[in-house]
């Protein structure tokens, strides 16, 4: 799976918060992604992240 910092994520299951909308804020073996909801901030590892992610709502663009 392709992602850049600045994507938006759904996932499979929805944060306690009621959002399932999450931000990629770092890529790598490791992923770190921020609720849209409030804010809060996890790090899976990368096949965990695949495994949970349900698809990419947005891509970021570089201008």
């Amino acid at each position: 799976m392709r992602l850049e910092i600045g994507d938006l994520v759904q996932m499979r299951k929805p944060h306690p918060c009621g959002s399932d909308k999450w931000v990629v804020t770092r890529t790598g073996a490791d992923v770190k992604i921020r609720c849209e909801g409030c804010g809060r901030v996890v790090m899976l590892d990368r096949v965990e992240f695949e495994k949970r992610v349900r698809k990419v709502l947005t891509v970021h663009e570089e201008n």
